[in-house]
C-alpha cells in the first residue's frame, strides 16, 4: 500500500468533512410532531431514583423508553431531570443502544451506537461509538459520532483517527410513465352537428 502525500490526505479529509456536513442533502423529514406531547414511558429490570428537581435516575437491564413513536433501548440509562422535574436528557448505553422514530409521513429513522445521548428538550440525539443512522428510503450514515436532529432530520457526522464517515444516499424514486394502454383514446368526430 502506498501512502498519499500529506496535502492529498488533508484534502481527502476536508472532502469527507464537507460530505459529512452535506448530510443535509438528505431531504428533510420531520419527526412525528405529536411525539413530544406524549408521556414518556420507561421500562427496566432495575430503577434507582425519583422525579425531583435537578436529579439523575438510573435504569438497568432491558431498558425501553417510549414517547409516541420515539423508542430507545439499551442496557443502561441515566435519566436527567431539570429544575422543573421534567426529563431533560437521557443517556443510553448498550451493545448497541438503539433509537427509532417515525416522521409524519410514516418513514422510519433507525439509529444504533455504543452510547446515545438524547436531549429531550431540543430533540437532538448524539450517537457515539460505531454509530449508524438509517432513514428509510433516503439513505444512511456510519461513523464514530453522528448527531441527529429529530425535529429537522439534519445530521452531522465525524470519525476520529484514520476512519471516515460513510454515507449512502438513495436516489429519489421517479414517477412511473403511463403505459401505452393507459393513454386516453384520441377524440373522434361523428360528423353530426
Amino acid at each position: 500500500m502506498t501512502s498519499m502525500p500529506r496535502s492529498r490526505r488533508a484534502s481527502a479529509s476536508a472532502r469527507w468533512l464537507l460530505a459529512a456536513c452535506g448530510l443535509l442533502a438528505l431531504s428533510p423529514v420531520l419527526a412525528k410532531q405529536g411525539d413530544r406531547d406524549q408521556p414518556m414511558k420507561v421500562d427496566a429490570k432495575y430503577f434507582d431514583g425519583f422525579q425531583k428537581p435537578n436529579t439523575v435516575s438510573t435504569l438497568k437491564g432491558s431498558v425501553v423508553i417510549q414517547q409516541g413513536t420515539l423508542k430507545a433501548t439499551g442496557a443502561l440509562a441515566k435519566v436527567y431531570f431539570d429544575a422543573e422535574s421534567q426529563i431533560s436528557r437521557v443517556v443510553l448505553t448498550g451493545s448497541p443502544a438503539h433509537i427509532e422514530q417515525l416522521d409524519d409521513s410514516g418513514n422510519q429513522m433507525l439509529g444504533d451506537a455504543a452510547t446515545i445521548d438524547y436531549d429531550n428538550i431540543k430533540g437532538i440525539a448524539v450517537l457515539t461509538g460505531n454509530a449508524s443512522v438509517k432513514q428509510h428510503g433516503r439513505g444512511e450514515a456510519h461513523g464514530d459520532k453522528l448527531t441527529y436532529d429529530t425535529a429537522t432530520s439534519q445530521m452531522t457526522g465525524e470519525s476520529g483517527g484514520t476512519g471516515t464517515v460513510h454515507m449512502v444516499f438513495q436516489p429519489k424514486k421517479k414517477a412511473a410513465a403511463p403505459a401505452a394502454s393507459d393513454a386516453p383514446a384520441p377524440a373522434t368526430s361523428t360528423g353530426k352537428p
